[in-house]
C-alpha cells in the first residue's frame, strides 16, 4: 500500500506540473457548486447549521475517498492510479505558479490593470484599491499562503491518509475559502469551516515554513532570515497557520510583508512580518520560484512518509 501511495502521489505531482488544473469540469468547482446548494438549504446566522454544513460536505468527500481506496485494495495499479488522479485534482501548484509569475511580469511591465485583473485568481482581496506595491505584496503573501494550502497540505494528508485525506482536506479548505470569512454573513455560519481548516493545516503549515528555510538558498534567499523571521514574527499573525509561511517567505526573500489588508468584507490591519524592503515585481517572481522549490521538496518528503508508514 505504501509503495502504491508514494508512487501515486509523485505521479499526481507530475500531472499537476505538466497539465495544471482540468480545463473543464474541475471536480473542485463541482464541489463548490454542491456546497453552495447545501448552504442555501442550511444557512442560518448560527454556528450549529455551519457545523452541519461542514460535517456533511467534508464527511462526504472523505467517504468518497474511502470508496476509492476500497476499490484499490489488493490491486496496486488501481490504488496507484486512484491516488495519482486524486492528487492531481486537489493540487494547485501549477496554477499558483502560472498566475504568480504572470503578475510578476505584468507589474514589471507597468501593466497594473492586468495585474489587478489576475489577482483574484490568487486571493480574495480588492485589487482595485491596490497600487503596484500593494499588488506585489498581495501576490507574495498569496503565493506563500497557497504554497502551504494548495501544495504542501494536500500532499501531507495524502501521505498519511491516502485518497480520503486528499479529498477531505481539499473539501475543508474549499469550504473555508467559501464561508470562512469574518463577515457579518459568515461570522457564525462559517465558524466550523474556518476552525476545521485551521486544524488540518497546523502541521502542514509548519512543514511548509521549514521547507521554505531549507529551500531559500536555492533561489538566492536567506535561510537564516527565513528561520529568524518565522520564529520572531509569525505568532502575531491572526491566522495560526498562514503567518508561519508568510513570515518564512518574508525572511527568505529579505522583504517586509503585512500591514493594511483590504478584503471585500472589510479591512484588516495585519502585523508586519520581516524587516526588509517592501516587495516589488522581482520579489513576486522569486516567491514563485521559492514556491516551486518548496513543492518539490514536499513531494519527496511526503513520498518518504508514505513509504515509512507502510513499513510500520
Amino acid at each position: 500500500m505504501g509503495v502504491a501511495r508514494a508512487i501515486g502521489l509523485l505521479l499526481g505531482v507530475a500531472a499537476d506540473g505538466a497539465l495544471g488544473d482540468p480545463r473543464r469540469g474541475h471536480p473542485v468547482a463541482g464541489f463548490g457548486e454542491v456546497a453552495e446548494r447545501v448552504e442555501r438549504v442550511l444557512y442560518r446566522d448560527s454556528k450549529l447549521p455551519g457545523v452541519v454544513h461542514a460535517a456533511v460536505l467534508g464527511g462526504g468527500a472523505v467517504g468518497l475517498g474511502v470508496l476509492v481506496e476500497r476499490a484499490g485494495r489488493g490491486r496496486p495499479v488501481v490504488q496507484t492510479l486512484g491516488t495519482a488522479v486524486a492528487t492531481w485534482i486537489v493540487l494547485g501548484g501549477r496554477s499558483l505558479a502560472v498566475h504568480g509569475a504572470a503578475i510578476g511580469r505584468e507589474l514589471d511591465a507597468g501593466e497594473l490593470d492586468a495585474a489587478r485583473g489576475r489577482l483574484p485568481h490568487l486571493c480574495g482581496r480588492d485589487p482595485q484599491k491596490l497600487d503596484a506595491d500593494g499588488l506585489a505584496r498581495a501576490a507574495v503573501e498569496s503565493v506563500a499562503e497557497n504554497t502551504s494550502d494548495a501544495v504542501v497540505a494536500p500532499l501531507v494528508w495524502g501521505a498519511v491518509a491516502g485518497v480520503p485525506g486528499l479529498l477531505g482536506y481539499r473539501a475543508i479548505n474549499t469550504l473555508d475559502a467559501m464561508v470562512g470569512y469574518r463577515s457579518p454573513r459568515y461570522r457564525r455560519f462559517g465558524w466550523a469551516s474556518a476552525r476545521a481548516d485551521d486544524l488540518v493545516n497546523l502541521l502542514p503549515a509548519r512543514l511548509a515554513a521549514l521547507l521554505t528555510v531549507a529551500g531559500a538558498p536555492v533561489v538566492g534567499g536567506s535561510w537564516r532570515g527565513a528561520w529568524q523571521t518565522w520564529h520572531r514574527d509569525a505568532a502575531a499573525h491572526p491566522s495560526p497557520n498562514a503567518g508561519r509561511v508568510e513570515a518564512a517567505f518574508a525572511g527568505a526573500l529579505e522583504i517586509r510583508l503585512g500591514g493594511r489588508t483590504v478584503y471585500a468584507h472589510g479591512t484588516e490591519e495585519r502585523p508586519v512580518l520581516g524587516d526588509g524592503r517592501m516587495p516589488d515585481s522581482g520579489h513576486v517572481t522569486r516567491a514563485v520560484e521559492l514556491s516551486r522549490v518548496v513543492g518539490g521538496l514536499t513531494a519527496a518528503v511526503t513520498a518518504l512518509i508514505a513509504l515509512f508508514r507502510s513499513r510500520r
